[in-house]
């Protein structure tokens, strides 16, 4: 049963700049990256999908996957191929800025007190005494947070249905 068009328009309005900013990261044309969000939008309000996870997440996916699809068709018309890169390059660099967003959206998640200390340590690459001192906290608590905000930052990325 199709979405009614208050939804839809919702959804649009709600992330299709982010989508429009991932896209756009992935085939640097704004046209073509116009386009896949309109196509992705359009799929979620024909299927209107049981989305268990993140609808952000599942947006994500479907436009990674009408990338694709268009880069195949487009391999099958050989003449609009000069100086396009090989399917295996764009598939990783689109599986690259999709799980980026994803552990970003995730980071978002955690409290906010897991979050610095997981920011310190493998973002800023600061030791635990380094970040001890900056979050002003002693390193067995930088340390204790650090194990329990990864074992949350796994849980949540599951439950978005991020794989690895």
């Amino acid at each position: 049963m199709p979405l009614d068009d208050d939804v839809v328009e919702s959804i649009y309005r709600e992330h299709g700049p982010a989508l429009r900013r991932f896209v756009i990261s992935a085939s640097k044309d704004p046209q073509a990256a116009e386009d896949v969000v309109q196509e992705t939008v359009l799929r979620v309000w024909q299927h209107a999908p049981d989305i268990d996870g993140s609808l952000r997440s599942y947006l994500y996916r479907t436009a990674r996957n009408i990338m694709i699809d268009n880069y195949r068709r487009a391999q099958r018309r050989p003449e609009s191929l000069e100086g396009s890169p090989d399917a295996a390059g764009v598939r990783e660099k689109v599986d690259e800025l999709l799980t980026r967003v994803l552990v970003e959206e995730a980071l978002l998640r955690l409290s906010r007190e897991h979050r610095d200390v997981l920011v310190a340590l493998h973002y800023r690459r600061l030791t635990v005494n380094e970040t001890a001192v900056q979050l002003n906290i002693p390193s067995g608590t930088v340390k204790s947070r650090a194990y329990y905000a990864v074992r949350a930052l796994r849980t949540i990325l599951d439950e978005m249905g991020v794989e690895q």
